[in-house]
């Protein structure tokens, strides 16, 4: 005679382990994402948020680290805001920067992810459109990239990037 072995009984105690194990990956992986605070990406450049409202607006300053300009690298403003501030743990968002130091505006658009170490990320994508003198240049008046932005941790609360600013005292060299 042959004999089918017919699966083992799953008990109520075993699937609410279960249940329970997959519960608590799933509330590690999923905390919220904090858009507020220091942010650095792959380049060197730095991105400071202020509080996101309720509304999901906020406001802060960026610090690039590349300029295709010869002018000094200052500070900039950046407005934005954030999509369902409540109800995502992977907001959506959105920034423009108005170029302090050259006749340029970069608009950002992303994602907030953590992974399961809580270890946040920002996925990127922008548009940076600079100034041109003729109809004729505007072909070349617009680029497109990536960035991906990771928390700096700091210690301090509140406008950190003024004191990263660089100096842009120095005067120009003398020409011969």
């Amino acid at each position: 005679a042959t004999h089918t072995r017919l699966p083992l009984p799953v008990t109520m105690g075993g699937i609410g382990v279960s249940l329970s194990i997959v519960l608590a990956l799933v509330t590690l992986s999923s905390s919220d994402c904090d858009l507020s605070g220091l942010w650095r990406n792959e380049l060197g450049s730095l991105m400071e948020i202020h509080d996101v409202n309720e509304a999901g607006e906020f406001s802060g300053e960026y610090l690039t680290a590349v300029t295709a300009t010869s002018n000094c690298i200052q500070n900039s403003p950046l407005k934005g805001a954030q999509h369902h501030t409540k109800a995502e743990t992977s907001p959506v968002f959105g920034f423009t920067v108005n170029w302090e130091f050259s006749n340029s505006t970069t608009v950002f658009v992303g994602q907030c992810f953590m992974d399961a170490r809580g270890n946040e990320t920002l996925k990127t994508t922008w548009l940076l459109r600079e100034e041109v003198g003729s109809l004729g240049d505007d072909w070349g008046a617009t680029r497109v990239g990536t960035n991906d932005f990771t928390r700096k941790q700091n210690r301090e609360r509140g406008k950190i990037l003024q004191s990263h600013s660089p100096q842009c005292d120095t005067p120009a060299p003398l020409s011969p």
